[in-house]
């Protein structure tokens, strides 16, 4: 009698270990070595909550013809903005490529690039490949975020996150939906935030799961 014998690559299950994450709070976490993408009004708000989440240095691309940028005394609130490393990139295709070399480069465990559009497919691979590589060279695998206006839609992201305010009153709240995710279903949640850099707590009434 003739024995098949499986090869055992096949049943190797390394490959298929859970990614590092930065938890922003239970059950909002997104996964390192990877590019996600943060879209809706309060955008940033939502990158200055991922980078209080991280530990060391976050190196923020924006375009150099912006006037607008970040205001510290804003960001007091959030997180320490003496962590930050601020890159003013003279075109917008500089963007993403600074994006890239950092996190190949592993220097800095957060890398957040704020485009005016979603970019192309292409350079989305680029950047998950750029991650990966800067956590063989750093240890602990870089995360990307992409900034991008409106709803988004940058295509091959790991994740996509929309966030607006829900204030009410002097009650800091915001309204957060995961629209996208590889390995997770679509979700909302509102949080509150009851004092400058308190835990996020989340409101009873809407942290829900949408089909």
């Amino acid at each position: 009698m003739l024995r098949c014998a499986m090869p055992t690559h096949l049943l190797d299950r390394r490959h298929h270990k859970p990614r590092p994450q930065v938890t922003i709070r239970e059950g909002i976490a997104l996964d390192r070595a990877r590019a996600h993408e943060a879209c809706g009004p309060a955008r940033y708000s939502f990158a200055l909550w991922l980078a209080a989440a991280c530990e060391g240095p976050v190196m923020w691309i924006a375009p150099a013809w912006e006037a607008a940028g970040l205001n510290p005394d804003g960001m007091m609130d959030f997180c320490d903005p003496a962590r930050f490393l601020f890159v003013a990139a003279p075109r917008g295709e500089d963007i993403l490529w600074c994006m890239e070399e950092a996190l190949r480069s592993g220097a800095v465990p957060l890398v957040v690039a704020d485009l005016s559009e979603p970019p192309a497919m292409t350079p989305v691979r680029r950047l998950h490949l750029a991650a990966e590589a800067g956590g063989a060279a750093a240890g602990l695998a870089p995360l990307g975020l992409l900034l991008t206006p409106g709803d988004g839609g940058a295509p091959g992201i790991e994740s996509r996150w929309h966030l607006a305010p829900a204030h009410a009153g002097k009650q800091r709240i915001w309204q957060l939906q995961r629209r996208r995710a590889r390995t997770q279903p679509p979700r909302s949640w509102q949080l509150q935030q009851s004092a400058p850099r308190a835990a996020l707590k989340t409101c009873p009434i809407a942290d829900t799961a949408t089909g």
